[in-house]
Order: C-alpha cells, then structure tokens, then sequence
C-alpha cells in the first residue's frame, strides 16, 4: 500500500509539470499561438485598429522542408489588363506580372532568362517581388527575355520553373492619342530623315504628354529634327496615332516624321502591308524593327522586303533596327533585310547600359560587325534607364567621330529631364575612333551564322561552285584562299579586312529562301 502511495505522489508531480509546460507554451510567441496567425479563430474578422481599418494579419508561415525555406510558384500572369493581350503569359518588357504560388514574400528575388529561352542562372536578370494592387507583382528586368522563370530562394535554392512568359519588347494595346493641336509653321528640316538627330516614340499620348506643340518644343531645344513614331505591331495592329494629321502637323513644325513597326515573321505580307500604310500616310522613312521573332526565318524576311517594295517603291528609305551585335544572333537574317533591294540604312540598337558595357565598346564592337553590310549605320542610343549625361554626350560624340551622319534615341517618353539637355551639348571631340580597321569580322573554318552566309554570296560570284550554306567548312575555306590568291591577298583560307574589301567589291548572288534560313 505505501509503495502505491509514493507511485500516486510522483504522478501527481509530474502531471503538474507538464501543466505548467503547456501553459508556458500556449503564451510563447509562434509556438502554440502560430497555430493561429493573427490571434483570432479561423474564419473569425480581425479587430480593428484605431484609423477604423483593419489591423495587419500576422505574415503567414514560410512554407519549409525540414526547416528549409520552400517556393512553388504556380502561375505568373500579365498586369494590369489593359496593357495586357488575351495571352495572359505575354507581358511587355515594360510591364509587370502578377504572382500566384506558396511561399512568396516581398523581396524575393525573380530570375528571368539572358537570352531567350535560356536557363536561370547566376548571372540571370532578377528583379524584387513586390506589393502591388493586384498581389504579389514583379517588374521585368530591362535586359529580360522569352523563357521560364523562378524565384531564387536562398543558397543557391530556387523555386520550380513556370511558363514560357513571352516578353513582347513593346505593348500590343496602345491609348489612342490626343487630338493634333495646331502649331505655327516652320521651316522644313533639311536632308534625309536618319540625318541628324532623331527621337523615338513609342506612345505619342506619354511623349509631352501627347501635347504637340510641347512635343515640338522639346525636340527643336534637343537638337531633334527627326521624330520616329510607333505605326504598328505585327500583321494586323495599326496604331491609330500614327496618322496623317499627325505627320502633316510636325511636317509644318519643321520635323521629320518615319514610321517604325515591331514585326514578327508569321505573316510577312501582312506585315509589309502595314509598313506601307505609315508611308501612305505621309511617312518620311520607314523602320523595321526586327529582333528575336524573326531568327532564322529567312524565307518570310523575303518575302517581307518584296512585298514592301512593291508598294513602296525601290527608293523609298527604309531602315532596320534590330540587335547590334551581329555575332551574337548568327540566325538574324541581316543579309536580307539590308541585302539587295532591302533597307539602305542600319540602325543598330546600341544600348550600352542595357548590354552593361561602356560607349566605346559598343561603338567598336557593332561597327566592325556591321560594315560589312554596306549600309549607313545611324546609332540608336538609349536615354531608359537614365544613363549618365556623359554618357549621352559620349554616344554623340563617337557617332560624330565614327562618320555618322545621323542618330536617334530610344525612347521619348523615358528621357529624365538631365538626358534632354545632354543632347544639346557640345562635342567632345577628343574621342576617337580605335584601331584595328573596322570592316574585320574575323572569320574562318567552324565559323557560322549570316556573316558567314554573307561572305559566301559574294564569294559564289567569283566562284560558282561556293554554296551559301552559312556555314564555314573546309570547303569554303579552300575556295576562299583560291580567292585570296587571285587577287594578291595571303591566302590564309579566312576573312580579314583586305580580303573583306575585295569580296565586297563584287555583288552577292541571288538566294530563293524557301526554308528558314542557311543550311536549314
């Protein structure tokens, strides 16, 4: 009976203890209370502060895996509507998109593919995840492309991949834009349209507020003369602000007026029908802006040119605008577009700051793989991303040293009131142009791509048997040093300025694209 008493005694304790445990838990902070964030029963309605609103909900718990943080990211959808298409995955590199998942906070870094398609990585563009009215929301990165992306965790974590997300370089559903409002007469510019200096808009409604004579004023005090406005994206997308009423009036204010056009490949005819639309329009030149879409679609790039030059004519000018950097897009029908009855000026997008380089190496870098194409280059700057003043005036001032007759700027509405007066300064004509010689691709066996493609139809003029494959076999490189040697170059089998100068001397041969482009 006592040893019955004594175990009774023992019990009695330790329930006890594990009372006063349990109570001690139930008032600690996140242990037994985090069973109910906020301190309210499910379902219950939160107290209210003293503004009458309701007070925070304590943040949710992090979704973890034995006591790791975990994300799953479920959807990224284009916001807000309006800028948005029916494809909630497409989204402009100027918008944003709105994210759905478990896990997210704000400040939680978003990756998104360098190149399209392209892996997460290190070196990634990432952007913050944000509060936005719609939800947790994250702003494209200016340098982000096509492809799947995920949010990085932490130590070298990251969430599972969602999409593709489409990045669309400019919004499908522009605002229509104010009315033209009269403006005194002036002077005509004078010379070609990519003469000068030049300004380009994307929506006229964000350009001065879509004010005209305000938007005169600012370009005449810029030194702009020539104002490139957006006339349509795609096929079937005519903006509505490229009018002729719009053209008349800064005709009469003394500015050039072109037309640019966002295309994508799919229906080239479509799509030349449009650009010949803005020049019906009273449009003083025409600009293509062909990038990524139209990558290896050699045979709608023909069929684009000659569908826009049977209704515009032979003469008419018209540009390309498309990614400066020719070696890195081997698939980029350049010779196309700027060959034979194509564009008669190049207008590379040289975006130092977006490319995260410096003016000089974005000057030397395009201009010695450019050249070889034959036409006006006029440089296309940027004024987003509010690069430095002297950076601005760097641009002018190379373009100057480079033998460019005429520039223009990327883009209107992002121009910080800093950027507009830099492009009113004076030269600084102490920069150079660098050694070596800048028509210097260096090319040879293995190499690959529209250069190569290039080369090889102006080396089939002089030998027959080359074929324009784009690609830089052995073959080419023999009948390529057989081509060297008959004009008293070294006969190295590979490209170099004196051999460059010689081919460029004789006209490339005429390829009938039916598929998507060399050896394809």
């Amino acid at each position: 009976m006592a040893s019955k008493g004594i175990h009774k005694r023992s019990w009695s304790w330790a329930a006890a203890a594990i009372l006063v445990l349990l109570s001690m838990l139930a008032h600690a902070p996140g242990v037994l209370a985090s069973a109910n964030p906020g301190g309210t029963s499910p379902g219950a309605t939160p107290s209210t502060g003293p503004t009458g609103g309701a007070t925070p909900a304590a943040a949710p718990r992090r979704a973890t895996s034995r006591g790791r943080r975990v994300v799953r990211l479920s959807d990224a959808r284009c916001a807000p509507s309006p800028s948005c298409t029916t494809n909630p995955h497409q989204v402009s590199v100027r918008g944003y998109l709105v994210l759905s998942g478990r896990g997210l906070e704000k400040g939680l870094r978003v990756a998104f593919p360098r190149v399209r398609n392209a892996a997460i990585a290190p070196n990634s563009p990432m952007a913050r995840i944000y509060q936005s009215p719609s939800g947790l929301a994250v702003h494209l990165p200016g340098s982000a492309h096509s492809g799947r992306i995920a949010v990085l965790v932490g130590g070298g974590r990251k969430s599972n991949p969602v999409g593709p997300i489409t990045v669309l370089p400019y919004a499908l559903h522009p605002p229509r834009p104010k009315a033209p409002a009269p403006a005194p007469p002036a002077q005509a510019a004078n010379g070609s349209a990519f003469e000068g200096q030049g300004m380009w808009i994307w929506y006229v409604s964000k350009s001065s507020g879509g004010n005209l004579p305000a938007l005169v004023a600012q370009a005449h005090a810029a030194g702009v003369s020539t104002v490139f406005v957006k006339s349509s994206d795609g096929s079937s997308n005519y903006w509505s602000q490229f009018s002729p009423e719009l053209v008349a009036t800064l005709h009469a204010n003394g500015l050039k007026v072109c037309g640019w056009q966002y295309v994508y490949g799919t229906n080239p005819v479509g799509e030349a029908e449009l650009g010949a639309r803005a020049a019906q329009a009273g449009a003083d030149c025409l600009v293509i802006d062909a990038e990524s879409e139209y990558e290896g679609h050699y045979a709608s790039a023909q069929k684009y040119i000659e569908t826009l030059r049977a209704a515009v004519g032979p003469a008419y000018p018209v540009g390309l605008a498309s990614f400066p950097y020719v070696d890195y897009h081997e698939s980029e029908p350049y010779s196309v577009f700027m060959g034979p009855n194509g564009a008669q000026f190049n207008a590379p997008q040289m975006y130092w700051k977006a490319i995260g380089t410096s003016v000089a190496n974005v000057f030397a870098h395009t201009y010695e793989e450019n050249l070889i194409y034959g036409r006006a280059i006029a440089p296309l700057g940027q004024t987003y991303e509010n690069p430095s003043s002297s950076d601005l005036v760097a641009f002018r001032s190379l373009a100057a040293a480079y033998g460019a007759r005429g520039l223009s700027w990327w883009d209107w509405q992002e121009t910080s009131t800093g950027g507009w007066a830099a492009l009113a300064e004076p030269l600084n004509t102490s920069l150079t142009v660098p050694n070596p010689e800048l028509t210097s691709p260096l090319l040879g066996e293995g190499s690959k791509g529209d250069q190569v493609l290039w080369m090889q139809e102006h080396l089939a003029t002089a030998i027959p048997a080359q074929a324009t494959s784009g690609i830089f076999d052995a073959t080419t490189a023999s009948y390529l040093a057989q081509f060297q040697t008959a004009h008293g170059i070294p006969a190295t089998g590979k490209t170099d300025p004196s051999t460059w100068a010689a081919l460029l001397a004789l006209p490339p041969v005429a390829v009938d694209w039916t598929g998507g482009g060399p050896a394809g």
